[in-house]
């Protein structure tokens, strides 16, 4: 069953940092000092959560007894066992740090924190950049916490997302029928982009407990030059990679016509190496074969021999 996010995504479609907009004290105040933290050198942004802490054992309890989330925290920590020991560290690290800097990263759990922290290599400083770039995203973009269907009316009428199934390793399938995406007028590239963050949301909202990712199949029969959108996909890849970093499990792309390379070409210098190592270009004559290895039968789409009917996005 299809339920609501737990939490409201905003995107960003720049492709820039964003450091700027961070308070100028943050990524100021160099230490000359070498301290150990995970047998590496403290950043400036790790020496100020330190201080105001005192230690990496301080830093966890100043935030966990905050507010009565100590023993919410107790039940996050007894799932996070994907992690050792530098990251759990660097973890309660980047929390107080973002806190110090935006109290309504309370709200978000460790697993949140430690997506970030992954998809800038466990660079303290870096994620908690990019976490608060999209803390104020959140803020401007969806302000009411969620994208609704009303919202997205152009984007949903295309029929062009479903959701159904879970692959080998419990994570959510979505398949996204390219040749369905048009660009159209009345709503335009905002509208897309808050439909990117709806989709997202929804399957988000289906992870099984303990699960982060899940595997998209990007089906591109019947996709044309009238389907071509650049800035939509330019936009969707910056959402994913900027807002929901360490989401994606696999991208399986199926049914690919000659004529969408020319377009991969200009999109693929965009995409970040995390990303690239988890797109998958399939051949038609081992389509099935190659789903199955990643897809039990029971789980697979009817429409690439399985068992399972799609469900429309909205519909979850």
């Amino acid at each position: 069953m299809c339920g609501n996010s737990l939490y409201g995504h905003p995107p960003s479609v720049s492709l820039i940092s964003f450091t700027h907009l961070l308070p100028q004290g943050l990524l100021v105040g160099l230490s000359s000092n070498l301290q150990a933290w995970g047998g590496t050198r403290r950043t400036p942004m790790e020496e100020n959560a330190v201080m105001e802490t005192g230690d990496g054992l301080q830093a966890e309890h100043a935030v966990e007894e905050r507010g009565g989330e100590k023993a919410k925290r107790d039940v996050q920590q007894q799932h996070m066992d994907g992690s050792n020991e530098e990251e759990l560290n660097k973890v309660r690290l980047m929390r107080a740090l973002v806190e110090k800097n935006d109290p309504s990263s309370k709200e978000v759990d460790d697993f949140m924190v430690r997506r970030f922290l992954r998809a800038r290599d466990l660079d303290v400083e870096k994620a908690s950049v990019m976490f608060l770039k999209y803390l104020k995203w959140k803020r401007t973009f969806v302000p009411n916490g969620s994208i609704s269907a009303s919202d997205i009316p152009n984007d949903l009428a295309q029929n062009k997302m479903f959701l159904q199934g879970l692959d080998k390793k419990g994570r959510p399938i979505t398949v996204v029928f390219g040749g369905r995406h048009f660009h159209h007028k009345k709503g335009g590239l905002e509208e897309f982009k808050r439909f990117v963050v709806f989709a997202l949301d929804r399957l988000c909202a289906r992870m099984p407990a303990g699960q982060e990712k899940f595997v998209v199949i990007g089906d591109l029969e019947g996709w044309g030059y009238s389907c071509s959108d650049i800035r939509g996909y330019l936009g969707a890849l910056s959402i994913l990679q900027d807002y929901y970093p360490e989401r994606l499990g696999k991208l399986l792309i199926v049914h690919v016509p000659y004529i969408f390379m020319t377009v991969w070409k200009i999109v693929y210098p965009f995409i970040d190496n995390n990303t690239k190592k988890k797109i998958m270009f399939v051949e038609n004559k081992r389509l099935k074969s190659t789903l199955l290895e990643d897809i039990d039968e029971n789980q697979l789409p009817e429409i690439y021999g399985g068992k399972l009917p799609l469900i429309p996005i909205q519909d979850c």
